[in-house]
């Protein structure tokens, strides 16, 4: 990526509606020069998809929580089955350090958190868990 592809994904990260003649305009380069680029971008996969990106109003009745999961050795594919499995794990990471796993979880209200946190601590393989309600977003900037 060049600095046209980087200034074209940041302006279509903060509006993944914007049309090709605005980035066009605000980039100062034609609109065919915009298209191939965009194409380009999607076919090499580093644009997988436009999509929405929840406001704080939609997100306002769910509970998140960050749980972070120290598991066995060899038992890590085994659980990433289980918790695929489950709907309210929104997303899974591996990580460097203690922590084997950190999920996104979320849920309606908190007796289904606690139900989910039950779930996901009674697994076997799982060696801890450590869950992380949150309260509020101070700042997302997340593509």
């Amino acid at each position: 990526m060049d600095e046209l592809d980087t200034a074209i994904v940041g302006l279509l990260s903060g509006d993944a509606r914007i049309s090709v003649a605005t980035l066009s305009r605000r980039l100062k380069v034609a609109r065919s020069t915009i298209q191939a680029r965009l194409e380009r971008l999607e076919t090499s996969g580093v644009i997988a998809g436009y999509t929405v990106k929840l406001g704080e109003a939609a997100r306002a009745g769910r509970l998140r929580a960050t749980v972070l999961l120290m598991v066995e050795p060899r038992a890590q594919a085994g659980i990433l089955t289980r918790l695929k499995s489950i709907p309210e794990v929104e997303r899974i990471s591996t990580t460097s350090g203690r922590i084997d796993l950190l999920l996104q979880v979320a849920a309606n209200s908190t007796a289904q958190l606690d139900v989910v946190l039950d779930q996901i601590g009674e697994m076997q393989g799982v060696r801890s868990s450590e869950s992380l309600i949150h309260l509020s977003t101070k700042l997302d900037r997340a593509v």
